[in-house]
């Protein structure tokens, strides 16, 4: 299997480069000054404080609405010129989500970009997708995603990649872990799924990524429709009107971190 163990070391950690789409922009986790904060940059303070003062360098390259080709075009290229110590890559995730995709296809193109980052960094995390069988609308994609992941995960093995297995992260699940766009995660599902991947690169972390959420009060039917109703209004008409004009979330969006700097 590849390896996702807590028992992972890649060595010493002094840069870190983070690529994707929104869910490692950090779209769901805002900061004080309007930018995203997210999982990767939570990561990279847990990294940050393994090594000696103001000598961690991080970068994010990821840009929200990029698709796996986009992706591979415009941030591979960059996150091999810089060539960090770690590479964070979690990509294909929004071609899965369109009509009609193949994630065959899609993962044979996920490789390709695999291939082409590990012979010119230290290690490249590859990362699965969520499980969405309790996630309206996406649960019905519950099959291509699960599809997907496993191809991640072979590719991890041919490849030699810590694995972030957010299929099996559990506490995820929970509607607590979402924003209210409900496809992206919140600041507390931001911060689990940091822990995780700290986890999976052989970090104590501070707390557990699974911990169990406290005690919620049930819903009644009549709420529970009537937060369906405006999710749909608020999120879903739209996010399906961007896709029917081919609008990208990210259309004039730059990475917020393009160079390796201190954090």
């Amino acid at each position: 299997m590849a390896d996702d163990s807590r028992t992972f070391s890649a060595g010493t950690i002094g840069s870190y480069a983070a690529i994707g789409d929104s869910f490692t922009e950090g779209v769901g986790d805002p900061g004080p000054d309007g930018a995203f904060i997210g999982w990767a940059d939570r990561l990279a303070v847990l990294l940050d404080d393994r090594v000696p003062e103001h000598t961690f360098r991080y970068a994010n390259l990821a840009v929200r609405g990029r698709l796996l080709d986009q992706i591979v075009a415009e941030q591979v290229p960059r996150a091999k010129e810089l060539a960090p110590d770690l590479v964070t890559f979690c990509a294909g995730g929004n071609d899965i989500l369109r009509p009609g995709s193949d994630p065959d296809a899609v993962a044979e193109r996920f490789e390709r970009a695999v291939a082409d980052l590990a012979g010119a960094v230290g290690t490249v995390m590859v990362t699965t997708g969520f499980d969405t069988r309790g996630v309206p609308v996406l649960r019905h994609l519950r099959g291509k995603i699960a599809t997907y992941t496993a191809h991640v995960r072979a590719v991890a093995d041919r490849y030699g990649c810590p694995v972030l297995d957010l299929w099996s992260l559990k506490s995820v699940q929970d509607r607590r872990a979402w924003d209210g766009d409900r496809l992206h995660l919140s600041p507390e599902g931001h911060t689990r799924v940091a822990l995780r991947a700290a986890q999976v690169l052989g970090l104590d972390v501070p707390a557990d990524p699974d911990q169990a959420w406290p005690p919620m009060a049930p819903r009644n039917s009549l709420e529970a429709r009537r937060d369906n109703v405006q999710w749909a209004r608020e999120h879903l008409v739209p996010w399906i009107g961007r896709r029917l004009r081919g609008e990208s979330s990210g259309d004039h969006v730059e990475a917020k971190r393009p160079d390796l700097l201190p954090l």
